[in-house]
């Protein structure tokens, strides 16, 4: 039987001739406002004069997979009479946060553009800097979730592809129209073949697009235009549709990229969906440098006037950031947002990505683009497949294949979003005063000069631009090229309980709150969002093993992993080094001992901040320690305060690294820089064997203690015994700091019993941390 007799008799099985004739022809009160009466009159005549022709079936194409994301949020509403509107039913049973829409007119009303009030709705949402108010609510009917205004740009909204789409199979013969619906349905296994075929033109456009998506159902009916020979419809539809398209692989490489969160070292299996486990941290307009002031005893060496910590009044949400307005009241441009090592920059990017393309937020964003630092660093070193001087519109589509051929940047109603992540990865300086001057997307030229012309704005003119790195990178940026500079946070103690809740059940989730919640320095440290991932991923692991949890944690391992974590992350991140070939070499442990002598200098002058002439005294470069370190960031000054001020990511990781170096030279070198701090050396402890022991090097640190205020050596203290303990310096560094052939430390037994006679004679207010730093040194498991 030939192809032409097969689909014949199908149809005769389906439904009579008459039955055919009548759903060819569009119901009296079914989609009025989609055709006049005369396109109607005018299609029936085609449809009775012309002729049956024969087909084969088309050559499968290959379609996107269809995502959670494809959904229109639209309910049409197709009453069976004129007179009916939805009804209270119909409300009721439309999806969540559906839209309804009338289709009853006569025209096509209520599918047209929206006027110039509506599309400036984007203006209205926005907010002072550096102290937002309240979002305003806009007068706009389609809001997002988060209040923003909800409305696409016509070209990428429902109703023009819905409109598109009928205007160009309205243009078929009744045969053609035949072929593409059943080659429709039978590669789109969504629909089936009555849903296809019953109804008339609107009942397929309407159903294709509340079924399918109106994603896949604009890609399905190219697709399919093309595989029935009628290229030149495809083409039509393709560029009538061309923004929504653009937006679509947009959308598609976004999720792609960012849906799966990586934390740590990728496990096989474990792979966490950031839709899963994200809790947004605060976000300040007031920047202050992101250092937990907190300490566990109270006491801050940094001035007051340092840190003056952003109050609940000065947070903006994430999605937020391009409505606030700049000090004249103008919308801002240019939001540069940073925050200290590890604090969820990178997550921030991932988030406004996934919310843009879920639809979720931004939406007056037609375009959103992400162009990391990296690849302008990688096209400066030659390393890309581009020449040295290219244009940004070239860099785009090299870094974003999905924007090939997008010409809509240049426009003047195109609003789009620009993301520049990692500044601190463009490791040289850039000539803002002297640079030249570029006016338009397609001039080549260096990648500095590309740089400063897009923070200007002379390039992608009618971009809005989201600069991320951290402190010490982006103050380069000269103030009138930005119009608001925000901080990550952090988490507050209830996203802490939060983010752990998201990723356990109730009863681990409960273990491990109770758990870290037990060391005052360790709940301090877990609002920041790496420390925070550390204790899930160490306590979940510990509490799998019998009677876990009877001793409070040790505090000292997490510090040495926040170490190691962001010193691969240095190799890996700067200079390109594979995962599984990270090993700490002359250079890094040089790095870490000159960052720990400095701090053992700070604690002896009592104060928590440091100065470029202070890293330049311990032989390092100022760009070495307050960026690519990961463990030191800079503070923001005054205006008028012309020296730059920079820290450790928290005072007791500066006590750690001081800590870490008086261990290190004692274990490597045999060394006790301690020693020539004690004016008056107990006898018992002046033998020239005795003053290189490991029970001589906690004598010394024990004196400095008490000879000091409560709290200035006492963490110090604490840190060194923890690192006396075989699990932190035999196994925790092994590898990193010290070779796998390094010796084990003596004498421990020397020390514990050292600790347990200080215990018995020392001051009440001192007792309570020797016997932390007994347990630091003893206690085995985390």
């Amino acid at each position: 039987m030939d192809p032409d007799t097969e689909v014949e008799r199908i149809f005769r099985q389906e439904n009579s001739e008459e039955d055919e004739e009548e759903k060819m022809k569009r119901p009296p009160s079914s989609y009025g406002s989609m055709k006049s009466d005369d396109d109607v009159m005018e299609e029936e005549e085609k449809m009775e004069e012309a002729d049956k022709v024969s087909f084969s079936f088309p050559f499968p194409v290959a379609l996107p997979a269809s995502t959670a994301h494809d959904g229109t949020g639209l309910q049409m509403i197709r009453s069976a009479s004129p007179e009916t509107l939805y009804t209270m039913t119909t409300q009721q049973t439309r999806p969540p946060g559906a839209v309804v829409i009338d289709t009853r007119s006569s025209d096509l009303g209520d599918f047209s553009e929206p006027d110039d009030e509506e599309e400036d709705a984007d203006e209205i949402l926005i907010a002072n800097s550096p102290e937002p108010p309240e979002p305003v609510e806009p007068e706009d009917e389609m809001q997002d979730e988060n209040g923003q205004p909800g409305r696409l740009h016509p070209e990428q909204d429902l109703p023009h592809i819905f409109k598109s789409i009928q205007n160009v199979l309205t243009a078929l013969t009744s045969d053609d129209l035949l072929k593409f619906k059943v080659s429709f349905y039978q590669w789109e296994p969504k629909m089936s073949l009555p849903q296809v075929m019953e109804g008339d033109l609107l009942d397929f456009v309407d159903r294709s697009l509340e079924m399918l998506g109106q994603d896949r159902s604009l890609l399905h009916t190219i697709n399919t235009l093309e595989n029935i020979a009628k290229k030149p419809e495809a083409e039509e539809l393709r560029n009538s549709c061309k923004r929504a398209l653009i937006r679509y692989r947009l959308k598609q490489y976004l999720i792609e990229k960012h849906q799966i969160i990586r934390e740590g070292v990728v496990r096989a299996g474990r792979q966490n969906l950031l839709d899963n486990i994200y809790v947004e941290p605060h976000i300040t307009t007031r920047v202050y440098g992101g250092v937990d002031p907190s300490h566990e005893y109270g006491r801050s060496p940094m001035s007051p006037s340092t840190l003056q910590v952003p109050t609940a009044d000065t947070f903006v949400g994430l999605n937020n950031l391009f409505r606030l307005k700049t000090g004249d009241g103008k919308p801002v441009r240019t939001v540069v947002t940073t925050g200290i090592p590890g604090i969820g920059l990178t997550v921030s990017v991932g988030r406004v990505s996934m919310d843009w393309a879920e639809l979720k937020a931004n939406k007056d964003m037609q375009f959103v683009i992400k162009l990391s630092f990296r690849t302008f660093w990688l096209l400066r070193k030659k390393e890309l497949p581009l020449p040295e001087k290219s244009s940004v519109v070239e860099l785009i589509q090299y870094h974003v294949p999905e924007c090939k051929d997008l010409k809509h940047l240049e426009e003047e109603d195109c609003k789009f979003l620009i993301i520049m992540d990692s500044f601190d990865c463009y490791q040289a300086s850039l000539d803002w005063q002297n640079a030249p001057v570029i006016n338009d997307n397609y001039t080549q030229a260096h990648p500095d000069v590309l740089i400063v012309n897009i923070i200007r704005g002379t390039v992608l003119r009618g971009a809005r631009v989201w600069i991320l790195g951290r402190q010490a990178a982006v103050s380069q940026i000269p103030s009138q090229y930005i119009d608001v500079v925000t901080e990550i946070l952090g988490f507050s103690d209830e996203n802490v309980d939060k983010f752990l809740s998201k990723r356990f059940n109730a009863e681990l989730t409960s273990n491990i709150v109770a758990h870290y919640k037990r060391l005052p320095s360790l709940r301090i440290l877990a609002r920041h969002p790496l420390v925070c991932w550390m204790v899930a991923t160490v306590f979940e692991r510990c509490y799998k093993y019998r009677n876990y949890g009877v001793h409070p944690p040790r505090l000292t391992p997490f510090h040495g992993s926040i170490l190691i974590f962001q010193t691969n992350r240095h190799m890996e991140y700067y200079y390109g080094l594979p995962e599984n070939d990270l090993k700490w070499g002359t250079d890094e442990n040089n790095q870490i001992n000159k960052l720990g002598k400095m701090a053992l200098k700070m604690l002896e002058r009592n104060t928590g901040v440091f100065f470029e002439e202070d890293v330049k005294e311990f032989g390092m470069k100022v760009t070495d320690v307050t960026v690519f370190s990961g463990v030191c960031t800079e503070l923001p000054t005054a205006a008028s305060d012309r020296k730059r001020t920079y820290c450790f990511l928290h005072y007791s990781f500066q006590e750690f690294i001081a800590a870490l170096y008086v261990f290190t030279m004692f274990r490597s070198e045999c060394k006790n820089v301690l020693d020539t701090a004690l004016l008056h050396k107990p006898k018992r402890f002046a033998s020239k064997d005795q003053a290189k022991s490991t029970v001589s090097l906690v004598q010394c640190a024990l004196a400095r203690t008490f000879a000091s205020p409560l709290g200035q050596y006492d963490m110090f203290l604490r840190f060194l015994c923890g690192m006396l303990n075989p699990d932190c310096h035999d196994s925790l560094m092994r590898g990193c700091l010290y070779s796998h052939r390094a010796p084990k430390v003596a004498g421990l037994d020397d020390v514990q019993r050292l600790l347990e006679q200080t215990i018995l004679t020392a001051d009440e207010n001192r007792v309570e941390n020797l016997k932390e730093c007994l347990r630091e040194m003893t206690q085995k498991g985390e």
